[in-house]
């Protein structure tokens, strides 16, 4: 099994200090949309990973080409984690709440919270409302009230907060209690191996960009595809675009990059395996669309990159930006200007060995 998440991270560093942790989860079914080798989608189900108890409810699939099934996912787990939450919410000395991407889901801890007065601590990687807009559906008042109601009985029922970025705090006081203090908790960087095996991402001896990580709507890949394409012939050939991950828009960004043998699409790849596709590479991308959410919002792959200690492509306005020039980590792109982002990638190529080594 592959260690996804910084909430895997967190159970084991607490299983090794001698507590004892369950977890209350979906069937693993992200980011493809359909059940794991090895899973079977039932409605509840248990099993040990490294003496952490996992208990798993079912999980809505097919959801990356489909709306209905989207908003189904985001309910299902509210609904049958709250069932499994209230029989086993008793037994706890603590609850944590790791919000990684729907705020829905983090209605069976709150529900536990209030049945069995247990403190209840939640980690926020995303921003409601903001994320839901950000992600196409519109603001109208018909989705905004009951919205606004939900986050405000999520926020008002914890005991504590933790938030990835700085700027998350100023979002999200108007929802919670005056009195509660937000404690800033960002993610690290994956362990990466030392002296990773050597790779080579070509045949020629290219200048390559490498994205990593899910590929959706939001990462922004559409214009750095079309401003790679974008660069003069001579520039596409001497590097070349890859796009490591899946995602809902990988068959979106393969269609427009049809044809163009400078864009390598790698496909998924595991964790541990990381490193050597960083260490073959010149640039590393972070990337996201311009939405005010997202200037508050620190990608978790960013500590990774400085880690691989690679020079960084901030493709991406707000703290993450500010992060790489205030450090000059690397070199800043306005994520919504095509011809800001073609003329960076220019530079880039054009640079050479110690300017890149500089940062």
């Amino acid at each position: 099994r592959r260690v996804l998440f910084r909430s895997n991270d967190i159970a084991l560093s607490w299983r090794e200090k001698g507590y004892d942790i369950d977890v209350l989860t979906l069937i693993p079914s992200y980011p493809f949309g359909k059940v794991f080798k090895g899973y079977r989608n039932r409605f509840f189900s248990k099993d040990v990973y490294k003496d952490v108890n996992i208990y798993r409810v079912r999980a809505i699939t097919g959801y990356r080409g489909s709306l209905i099934k989207k908003i189904l996912k985001y309910l299902n787990f509210m609904v049958l984690g709250t069932i499994v939450s209230i029989f086993i919410g008793r037994r706890y000395d603590y609850i944590f709440g790791f919000n990684m991407s729907s705020l829905t889901n983090m209605l069976p801890a709150v529900i536990a919270h209030k049945l069995y007065k247990k403190p209840l601590t939640l980690w926020t990687q995303d921003l409601w409302p903001e994320s839901i807009y950000a992600y196409g559906f519109k603001k109208t008042k018909f989705l905004s009230l009951p919205l606004d109601v939900f986050i405000k009985f999520i926020y008002r029922n914890v005991n504590s907060i933790a938030v990835s970025g700085k700027g998350f705090e100023l979002k999200l006081r108007p929802y919670v209690n005056e009195s509660l203090k937000f404690n800033y908790l960002p993610n690290w960087a994956d362990d990466l191996v030392e002296n990773p095996k050597i790779i080579r991402l070509s045949i020629d001896d290219l200048i390559h960009f490498t994205f990593a990580g899910n590929v959706g709507k939001v990462q922004n890949l559409e214009n750095i595809i079309i401003a790679f394409t974008m660069l003069p012939k001579n520039l596409q050939y001497k590097s070349q675009l890859n796009i490591i991950g899946d995602g809902s828009n990988i068959e979106n960004l393969k269609l427009i990059a049809k044809g163009n043998q400078s864009i390598v699409f790698h496909g998924h790849k595991k964790r541990e395996d990381m490193a050597q596709y960083y260490q073959a590479s010149d640039f590393l991308i972070v990337s996201l669309i311009d939405k005010p959410i997202f200037s508050v919002t620190v990608p978790a792959k960013t500590q990774t990159y400085i880690a691989a200690k690679k020079p960084i492509l901030a493709i991406i306005n707000g703290d993450t930006a500010d992060i790489v020039k205030e450090n000059k980590l690397g070199i800043y792109a306005n994520p919504s200007d095509i011809s800001d982002i073609s003329d960076i990638l220019k530079k880039c190529i054009q640079m050479n060995k110690n300017e890149r080594d500089s940062f």
